[in-house]
């Protein structure tokens, strides 16, 4: 997700003791589930005297927390950010709402946007190993939070696939629908309104479950998880690409304030619930029995991309469409910069995170 994109909306989880793992890597650090809460986005960690914090990191494993209370007015407040939002995005952007993916080190240009943006899509598709083989490849995808379809309509094409895309917003739902048609995909690609966490899909209908950029809009991450495992085939990929914070050390029982600070800024200006970790969502995936569970943290290659939207911004094009746009763009693109320090902190981590659901493909 992008601050032009469009997501859907899942539950709370907050961070874990789990390390980062490298790229391709297993998790196995277990992480186990609590009833009591903890907001990353809206309170300061409890404090403890040394001793008790010592003796409980001995003892018992760190909670991760969850909640099935969704913050009220969350769904109508993402859903009019990208009503209002989309439309800018598209004009100066294109129709991928989300990161572009960069070597290490490579500056990035408006020339080459929608290049990195499309690699974005391939090397998830690699690092998950989706097949191309004509008789494993995917047959039926869904998109959860698909902004206005440019991945939907990029996957339909290269696999020959059907595609089912679900957004919050009616404008990005339309618009999508009218690209896909424009593109002679109608008989391909649908959009439509729906929420992420009720799914309007049977269970096992999916090949490919792909989310791209919206399990951070998520207010239930193990709901939201739970539902793309619903909707999955057996044997089904699931790939999700989101914004996390970064794992817990050891000896952490929470996020620093002035970590906590920074998330809730960016929180309240792209309504966003609580943020949650990679061990996180490793855990939740290991809860629900998925297997062949991989992540990878792709913060450096994505680290160009935001100074780039924020250069787009400034340009004549670019401020004149934000000064029309509405005020939740407006402060959307203010607080920019708050994403690019938390990258620098290696507070933000961009995460893939791949698993597939039991049974025979």
């Amino acid at each position: 997700m992008i601050i032009f994109r469009v997501p859907a909306a899942s539950l709370k989880c907050t961070g874990t003791s789990c390390k980062m793992a490298q790229p391709a890597q297993l998790h196995s650090r277990p992480v186990l589930p609590s009833t009591s809460p903890r907001r990353h986005c809206a309170s300061q960690p409890a404090t403890f005297p040394a001793s008790r914090r010592r003796r409980r990191n001995r003892l018992a494993p760190r909670p991760m927390a969850s909640s099935t209370a969704q913050p009220p007015g969350l769904k109508e407040g993402i859903a009019g950010l990208y009503d209002e939002s989309s439309g800018v995005w598209e004009s100066i952007w294109g129709d991928h709402m989300h990161h572009g993916f960069y070597d290490s080190g490579e500056a990035a240009s408006m020339a080459d946007h929608r290049r990195a943006q499309i690699r974005m899509i391939e090397e998830a598709l690699a690092f998950a190993a989706v097949p191309d083989d004509p008789e494993k490849k995917p047959k039926t995808i869904v998109d959860v939070g698909c902004g206005i379809g440019g991945s939907s309509r990029y996957l339909a094409k290269k696999y020959g696939a059907q595609c089912n895309g679900i957004t919050l917003s009616p404008v990005q739902a339309e618009r999508g629908n009218a690209l896909a048609a424009a593109q002679g995909l109608s008989d391909k690609v649908s959009l439509q309104v729906a929420d992420a966490l009720e799914q309007p899909f049977p269970d096992g209908q999916f090949d490919l479950v792909w989310s791209m950029e919206s399990g951070e809009h998520m207010p239930e991450k193990r709901k939201f998880v739970s539902e793309l495992a619903r909707v999955a085939a057996p044997g089904a990929t699931l790939i999700i690409v989101t914004w996390c914070h970064r794992n817990l050390e050891l000896f952490e029982n929470s996020l620093k304030p002035d970590e906590l600070n920074l998330l809730k800024r960016i929180c309240d200006a792209y309504y966003l619930p609580d943020w949650c970790s990679p061990s996180d969502y490793v855990s939740i995936a290991k809860s629900l029995s998925l297997e062949d569970i991989k992540t990878a943290d792709w913060s450096e290659n994505v680290a160009p991309f935001w100074p780039a939207v924020i250069r787009s911004a400034l340009t004549w094009k670019g401020l004149t469409s934000l000064l029309t746009s509405g005020w939740k763009t407006i402060r959307g693109a203010l607080v920019m910069p708050l994403m690019i320090n938390g990258y620098k902190k290696g507070l933000i981590k961009f995460t893939i995170i791949t698993c597939r659901k039991p049974g025979a493909a």
